[in-house]
């Protein structure tokens, strides 16, 4: 009777001793190589760090973050694109110095102009903003200057959902630079490029110049 008890017993503590054993091997195997385990005769467990040992594959997608990151940031975004579109766009039709037809501005804006400007101007407030500036033209003379961005104002709130479509497509973007490249033509081509640098054409020249590059990279 205590033979067979003994053999029980073994036969116990021997299954305990192989399920510890497989534990701590499949432990082993789903451990971080950067961490050293060892066993001692009193059953404790211990580690040692190794900054050395960690692979080189994370190190190198770390870096490519990096590098793809920074590329991002040096980019110009679309948006970006858009808002130097229009403030350029602007600008020109308040400057002097250049003889480009300043009608042409205005559909090129309308194009161009970025999502939360198109968003303001059909909205609330760029409804009274219109309102008011039509009941200052009705009574009062504005210039040609001037009379512009109210025309701006004016064709993106009228305008059709069919012709709004246009925005951010291949076929917006072409009469963009269509209507950009007529504008350079004709503001280079009715002055000298010295006289276009001089001191009453310098801002003139600089926002067509932005125009037609904005109008490009928008394109590609």
């Amino acid at each position: 009777m205590s033979s067979i008890f003994l053999s029980s017993t073994a036969i116990a503590t021997a299954t305990a001793t192989a399920t510890e054993r497989t534990n701590f091997s499949l432990f082993n195997s789903l451990r971080s190589p950067s961490l050293s385990f060892s066993r001692s005769s009193s059953s404790s467990l211990s580690y040692t760090f190794n900054p050395l040992s960690i692979p080189k594959s994370k190190t190198n997608i770390r870096t490519t973050g990096r590098i793809r990151v920074r590329c991002y940031a040096a980019s110009l975004s679309a948006h970006n694109l858009q808002w130097i579109s229009a403030v350029s766009s602007l600008v020109l039709i308040l400057a002097k110095g250049t003889a480009v037809p300043k009608s042409f501005i205005v559909p090129l804006f309308a194009l161009q102009a970025p999502l939360g400007v198109v968003t303001w101007i059909k909205g609330r407030y760029g409804m009274w903003s219109a309102f008011l500036a039509l009941l200052v033209r009705l009574f009062f003379y504005i210039p040609g200057e001037l009379e512009l961005p109210f025309l701006a104002l004016l064709l993106v709130i009228v305008a059709p959902y069919e012709a709004m479509r246009l925005r951010n497509t291949k076929e917006g973007a072409v009469i963009s630079l269509l209507i950009a490249v007529y504008l350079a033509f004709q503001h280079f081509s009715r002055t000298s490029l010295q006289k276009s640098f001089d001191q009453g054409s310098i801002v003139a020249t600089l926002a067509v110049i932005c125009i037609t590059v904005a109008s490009l990279l928008l394109l590609i």
